[in-house]
């Protein structure tokens, strides 16, 4: 099973993107910025000012108020894909960045404001998607011996340590406010599902149930909404994410029961792959994405 994250793809992508917010009680959606080339997962900084969004291998800080980009010196890390997540107190990065020597991902992390990459996962392929809120450990979807599971490993870099153990892809893991859970999906149930395991691996328990595929969990700063992206049953694979799909950003309860839809939108593989919620449990961040033979 091959995942698309390769950003030599990404020139590829004949789009225009659109930088955007929606309102989580009302549905309101707000475009920031357009793009006339591929821009990727916006992270919301802790102070609200700013959004992290990759761009063909390098990471930007989007200034909100004054609408401009920025790019962030990440020393030899310039092959960054999708997956990159802020530390607790917003001081650093953590990115997927794909290596010279192998292309395979790897982990690394840097200051925010800029600096040279300190590796943390030797081990390869590896997908960043979570960051624990005491800033102690990195959680992420990496390829062992065949099978694509979910592992830690300190943030400071050691040995890591595997969390599920079950046939087919599990991913996007993301760890609650309180660092109790963590949110993961997972194909196990035939389609892709959203899923909850206590930090330790155990009590892993399905939380969504409904006919789509459903990717990338992401708990809300107050710890009481869950935002995911869904595509339709019969346009993917289960275990696929791609890009340039009519897809759906949903919100559940972090308890689990009934999701309502806050924005359906042509996207998918960029949209929502990291943790985009307001500092205020408000809103969230995405991209939207435009073909340009069409616009």
């Amino acid at each position: 099973m091959k995942r698309l994250k390769e950003p030599r793809q990404e020139a590829g992508r004949n789009v225009i993107s659109i930088l955007e917010t929606v309102d989580v009680r009302t549905g309101e959606r707000r475009a920031l910025a357009e793009f006339d080339y591929l821009v990727e997962a916006p992270n919301w900084t802790p102070d609200g000012k700013h959004l992290i969004y990759n761009s063909l291998g390098y990471l930007y800080a989007f200034d909100i108020a004054a609408g401009e980009s920025k790019v962030i010196n990440s020393g030899f890390a310039v092959q960054c894909n999708n997956d990159h997540v802020l530390s607790p107190d917003g001081a650093f990065v953590a990115v997927s960045h794909h290596t010279y020597e192998d292309g395979q991902s790897r982990i690394y992390t840097f200051p925010i404001g800029g600096g040279q990459p300190v590796l943390v996962t030797p081990m390869a392929p590896s997908y960043l998607h979570g960051w624990s809120p005491d800033g102690s450990t990195l959680a992420y979807c990496a390829e062992r011996d065949g099978e694509y599971d979910i592992y830690e490993i300190p943030a400071a870099g050691g040995i890591e340590r595997q969390l599920t153990f079950t046939e087919g892809l599990n991913d996007g893991p993301e760890y609650t406010p309180d660092g109790k859970h963590i949110w993961f999906n997972s194909v196990r149930s035939g389609l892709m599902q959203v899923w909850r395991m206590n930090a330790d691996g155990s009590e892993q328990t399905q939380m969504t149930f409904d006919e789509s595929n459903s990717w990338f969990p992401h708990v809300s700063p107050d710890g009481e909404q869950v935002a995911y992206i869904t595509y339709r049953k019969d346009d993917v694979a289960p275990g696929d994410h791609p890009a340039n799909k009519q897809v759906e950003i949903r919100v559940m309860p972090s308890s689990g029961g009934d999701y309502r839809t806050l924005a359906a939108l042509f996207g998918g593989q960029g949209t929502l792959n990291v943790n985009s919620w307001s500092p205020d449990s408000g809103c969230l961040a995405f991209v939207s994405y435009k073909l340009k033979e069409e616009a």
